[in-house]
């Protein structure tokens, strides 16, 4: 089995210059390569994520997901666990685009960029450009941003309680008493 030297670039808002070029067996499952990537950058690893199997002009195309979260019939969703990186190797820069954490966003472009035929007993980092950013320093996707934000312009009452209209007022409540 060789070896698949992968090229990582992060995407960042402020252009800078962050990527890792890791070697992996072409035997590995993407599970073992997202840690890898992981690992690398520093995160914890502890969100949703999924690698989609991408084009020259960086389009998604099939996902292969961390976890499957469907629930009932059979699942048509790859798991990392269980898909090897070679099963998706039809170009020989072929590239993946890696999702981490679907509120903030983290998104990494991945490229073949080299195949040596020894094969590495562990993934390995072989090259690190760039500081990583920690991971709590990105902000919420801009979406999750403007919901969150309409619901913290909800009025509360001294309590926290949210006041709604449901037709009765607290005069309504003092016969209680």
């Amino acid at each position: 089995m060789p070896g698949l030297k992968f090229r990582i670039l992060l995407d960042t808002k402020n252009n800078k210059e962050i990527f890792h070029d890791i070697l992996v067996s072409d035997g590995e499952n993407f599970e073992t390569f997202f840690q890898t990537i992981i690992n690398s950058f520093e995160f914890k690893g502890d969100q949703m994520a999924s690698f989609y199997v991408s084009n020259e002009n960086w389009d998604k195309g099939e996902e292969i997901s961390l976890l499957d979260l469907t629930e009932g019939e059979e699942s048509q969703v790859q798991i990392m666990k269980d898909t090897k990186v070679r099963d998706h190797l039809s170009d020989p820069d072929q590239k993946f685009i890696l999702v981490y954490d679907f509120l903030k966003m983290w998104i990494f472009l991945i490229e073949l960029i080299g195949i040596q035929e020894d094969t590495p007993d562990t993934p390995q980092l072989i090259l690190s450009v760039g500081t990583n950013p920690p991971e709590e320093s990105k902000e919420l996707s801009d979406d999750f941003q403007m919901i969150t934000e309409s619901i913290d312009n909800d009025e509360d009452d001294d309590f926290g309680f949210n006041d709604f209209e449901d037709g009765f007022s607290d005069d309504d409540l003092n016969s209680l008493n």
